[in-house]
């Protein structure tokens, strides 16, 4: 008992070390009711499965432990995006990560954008098991709340409503399809219009009605982020429209930002974001003279705080067994291959007699088929797929999850854009300017062919950042079919990659800035091949993936004809 109070009082100076910023409200509620105790309100968003990272569920068990030893009515909640982001997520389809959730004590929780990945019915299903509840003002089908929109919590004496809201961007950067009926028509949605004006209306009601039925604060749990592509829904568009709310604990952006605004009466509100992975804890405290003040506890180490200080308690008990299950998982056949799937030369070896590594150059097996998942999974025209990404082999036979996991282990996500095919054509001959040589943004590619008279000059201009500046002479990449036509460079078409590239310039690829953003990171590389092999090869990889060379979409010309 003393070392574990001592480690309270370790922790407790760790967060008054760095402590964020705090904000009051200046206006009290009116007819302040009798209070017993201070109402804290501890909330995490973004987690992504990082539940062993920053200060870690043990950490935040600690958090709770202390603040309730010292007389706090504390209630813990989450802001969204909980149960993807790792392994441990993709594996168990959140189920693993909703598990923790329940041992960890939530009480409430919203949805996130990424709270879908894994599809409408499985996201629900674990909506039903979980034993905290969900709360969402505008998640809908057809019309229809598909949550309770807030919650009224007896704490410290007060009658606390908690209000749900999720960003309708989800509908992009989620898979669209989640979304849809079998016409592909959209039945879900989250009172998206051009004007906010639906999500709005739906925060004022949701505030009203739990004003009416006697709440003495209003607390809105956000997902919505302050990124302008969010616009008219990010935090401060919400606020700025609604009365009534008392704080705005968000998510989504991962920032950390604290804020004062005016709502639309121009009563002052704080705004509290906690960023990610458990790296900041969110706290809000309403005392018993009912002032709101808001912040973070922050850990700005790089070892987490369960490492670093040796926590032991029942949740780093149970993050240990998730972790234990995880590695049982990882062996799981979750398909097989008849045939070998290779990031090599089929028979090239270098001074040491080990296998030259082929995809950062030349078309391969595995880099068609993992070009092949992104263009299908997201219904795109082109997908690439950068050589530097597709890691490992896949051998012929069983094939489990870990197999997979080592082709894309860097957990990047799916996006789709609107390009017009002069991009297309940039980026492929951005990709193409070291062969013969090796580059990590070789493009294998799918729904596309193309050829690379490698004995040009490089035609590729870099700029002081090593990124693409444009092209100068002849061009090495020709005679581009798309679905078996030639490209036009004035034609639209819709590509899949990931993040890395589409969105962050990953490689140096500059072709796609400004390009529109149909599909914001629906889902993890990792889970886009999973999901392809199971759901649409029907969990095997057969013979058209047969030739280590792929089955010659990507052309080498050595020499001028």
């Amino acid at each position: 008992m003393k070392k574990f109070v001592s480690l309270l009082l370790l922790l407790a100076m760790v967060f008054t070390l760095f402590c964020g910023a705090a904000f009051a409200d200046d206006a009290p509620a009116e007819e302040a009711p009798e209070r017993s105790a201070d109402v804290v309100i501890l909330f995490t968003s973004d987690i992504h499965c990082g539940v062993d990272q920053g200060f870690g569920y043990a950490g935040l068990e600690a958090v709770r432990d202390y603040l309730v030893a010292q007389g706090n009515d504390v209630i813990l909640v989450d802001n969204g995006d909980n149960i993807q982001g790792e392994p441990i997520g993709t594996m168990s389809k959140g189920e693993e990560l909703v598990k923790l959730m329940d041992q960890m004590g939530y009480a409430l929780a919203i949805p996130g954008n990424h709270e879908f990945d894994y599809g409408m019915d499985q996201f629900l299903a674990l909506a039903g098991k979980a034993k905290f509840e969900y709360l969402s003002c505008n998640f809908n089908r057809e019309g229809e709340l598909v949550f309770r929109p807030y919650a009224i919590k007896d704490l410290g004496g007060a009658k606390v409503a908690f209000v749900g809201v999720t960003t309708p961007k989800t509908l992009t950067s989620s898979t669209p399809k989640y979304f849809q009926n079998e016409d592909g028509e959209f039945i879900y949605g989250f009172f998206q219009d051009e004007t906010g004006e639906g999500v709005y209306n739906a925060v004022q009601k949701a505030v009203d009605d739990a004003r009416a039925e006697g709440a003495d604060y209003v607390v809105v749990m956000g997902h919505m982020g302050d990124e302008l592509e969010c616009a008219p829904w990010k935090y401060d568009d919400v606020i700025s429209h609604v009365s009534g709310i008392d704080v705005f604990l968000d998510g989504h952006s991962h920032d950390t930002n604290q804020v004062v605004m005016k709502d639309k009466d121009g009563k002052e509100v704080i705004r509290s974001a906690c960023g990610t992975k458990l790296a900041c804890i969110g706290w809000c405290r309403i005392d018993v003279e009912g002032k709101i003040t808001a912040g973070v506890y922050t850990w700005n180490n790089d070892a987490p705080v369960p490492e670093m200080l040796g926590l032991q308690n029942k949740m780093s008990k149970a993050v240990d067994a998730s972790k234990t299950a995880l590695d049982k998982k990882l062996k799981e056949v979750v398909a097989s291959s008849a045939v070998l799937l290779t990031v090599n030369d089929p028979e090239a070896v270098d001074e040491n007699g080990k296998p030259v590594r082929m995809v950062r150059r030349a078309e391969t097996n595995l880099g068609d088929l993992c070009a092949d998942a992104y263009r299908i999974q997201s219904g795109a025209d082109i997908a690439f797929v950068n050589g530097g990404g597709v890691r490992a082999n896949i051998g012929a036979g069983n094939v489990t999850l870990n197999d997979i996991l080592k082709v894309h282990p860097f957990g990047n996500a799916m996006c789709v854009v609107e390009v017009k095919g002069q991009q297309i054509l940039d980026a492929l001959e951005w990709g193409a300017r070291k062969v013969p040589g090796e580059n990590g943004g070789f493009l294998q590619v799918s729904g596309l062919s193309y050829e690379i008279h490698s004995y040009l000059p490089d035609p590729c201009k870099v700029d002081e950042n090593t990124m693409c500046a444009g092209f100068e002479g002849e061009r090495r990449v020709k005679n581009v079919l798309v679905g078996g036509e030639p490209i036009d460079p004035e034609a639209t078409y819709t590509l899949a990659s990931h993040d890395y590239m589409l969105l962050n310039n990953g490689d140096g690829y500059t072709a796609f800035d400004g390009a529109t953003l149909l599909q914001d990171r629906v889902k993890l590389d990792n889970q886009v091949l999973i999901d392809y092999i199971v759901e649409d090869l029907g969990g095997v990889i057969g013979e058209e993936y047969e030739d280590l060379t792929g089955d010659g979409r990507i052309v080498i010309i050595d020499e001028a004809p």
